[in-house]
């Protein structure tokens, strides 16, 4: 089922493209009836993510603290957790500089000789002040959090009960148990969800190209292409950084992210991926005390892709208007960047917002956003992407840090239950004692 789900997603992209691009051609004159057939296309999509949010809340709890609980200690936890952040924060210093050495390599934006007008971008900054960003964090409400979707504040309430319980020792054994059924349970519902990913691809991009046809990559070509050329050279760096960790797996691993990363890039959405990620890597041998805490944090903290867009969209508007910025500056809007981008986890078109908000603190035009808007939809497909790329690396090569990382499973073995997670948890499930037997580190 695996392998024929990775075809019907490609088949679903081309079949959005063509279709997306002989309703262009049908209705692309009339903007208002265009957007009414985009509309019923994107259902679709919209139908999935609505059944992802659906899921999103109680397979991060249930995960996350059954993943903590069986860690065993507090010690773990902390290690993990400081690993993690580690890697996150040198991921996104890299993302950062390489999309500034690219941007000012390519020069996107020289000689459009845009004017500055002083209108409003339309894009709001609200969501950016640093101190609700931290008070947000913490919930005041669990079932606030999960009907929000807040993954920052499930991740906090989750830490606590995994902990407690933890603490408790033979008395929350019932509850664990109970937990860990609510795993399987959402694991099995992640299975039925996911089967509908190709319809949500062929809608997402059908509803795209019906309104702004195949001629706006044209148009935007070179700011595309060039964004695109830089995303490819962070892939390049993102695997030679788990080679280093995971050697020759690492190539294995990309293949069984695929499907990940293909959900990602055509929904534009790294929540549509997030359960069938869950999966994978699985099926790779993290095990699932590990990704249910890593992963999670990366959602939030390691967003590899948003931070080269960012970088590569505030520098292109400076050149669009004719603004030249001396390399301190460009520095220092990167360390802006740095510490203002790990905030944006539940902002609306986030990196956008970011951009908005660093080209406002450097006084530079902040309408210059509503000239990339346009191709904005194709560009946050690579940068999501690669989010889903970096989060898969990190979670593996912490993983292996922690000598943790298991054998792979087969791709072509099927399992008696959907999604593949399930067989693999057994087994894994019977190992966890004596891994922590055996080898003390890894508790």
């Amino acid at each position: 089922m695996r392998n024929r789900l990775t075809a019907f997603i490609l088949i679903g992209m081309v079949a959005g493209v063509l279709t997306g691009y002989v309703a262009n051609l049908w209705v692309g004159g009339d903007e208002a009836t265009a957007k009414d057939v985009a509309g019923y296309f994107h259902l679709l999509a919209d139908i999935f993510l609505h059944l992802i949010k659906m899921i999103i809340a109680p397979l991060v709890f249930s995960t996350l603290v059954a993943g903590i609980a069986h860690m065993g200690d507090s010690a773990a936890l902390g290690r993990i957790g400081g690993r993690a952040l580690a890697w996150f924060i040198i991921a996104s210093l890299i993302s950062l500089t390489l999309g500034l050495i690219l941007v000012n390599f390519f020069q996107p934006g020289a000689g459009l000789n845009l004017v500055r007008s002083g209108v409003d971008s339309g894009v709001s900054t609200e969501g950016l002040n640093f101190r609700d960003f931290v008070l947000h964090i913490f919930p005041t409400s669990m079932i606030g959090a999960m009907a929000e979707n807040s993954i920052l504040q499930i991740v906090v309430f989750s830490l606590f009960v995994g902990v407690a319980l933890t603490a408790i020792g033979e008395k929350g054994k019932p509850i664990v148990t109970v937990i860990e059924a609510m795993v399987e349970l959402m694991l099995q519902v992640t299975g039925y969800v996911m089967r509908v990913a190709p319809l949500a691809v062929f809608g997402a991009l059908a509803s795209s190209i019906t309104v702004q046809g195949l001629g706006v990559l044209q148009t935007y070509g070179e700011l595309v292409g060039e964004f695109y050329i830089a995303i490819f050279c962070l892939w390049g760096l993102l695997f030679l950084a788990g080679s280093l960790f995971l050697g020759k797996r690492m190539i294995k691993l990309v293949r069984y992210v695929r499907e990940p990363i293909l959900i990602a890039f055509s929904t534009a959405s790294s929540e549509a991926a997030y359960p069938k990620m869950l999966e994978q890597l699985d099926r790779f041998g993290v095990p699932r005390r590990i990704y249910s805490f890593v992963l999670p944090l990366g959602y939030s903290f390691n967003l590899d892709g948003s931070m080269m867009y960012a970088t590569f969209a505030t520098i292109f508007i400076a050149q669009a208007y004719g603004i030249d910025l001396p390399i301190t500056t460009q520095i220092t809007i990167l360390l802006v960047l740095m510490v203002t981008s790990k905030g944006i986890a539940a902002v609306p078109r986030a990196s956008l917002v970011v951009v908005a908000a660093t080209l406002g603190q450097f006084d530079l035009p902040v309408e210059g956003i509503a000239f990339i808007l346009a191709v904005d939809h194709f560009m946050d497909m690579g940068r999501t992407a690669t989010n889903v790329l970096g989060n898969a690396i990190a979670t593996s090569v912490i993983t292996k840090w922690e000598g943790m990382l298991e054998v792979e499973e087969p791709e072509d073995v099927p399992h008696p239950k959907a999604p593949a997670h399930t067989s693999a948890d057994g087994r894994r499930g019977l190992e966890l004692a004596s891994d922590m037997v055996e080898d003390p580190r890894k508790g």
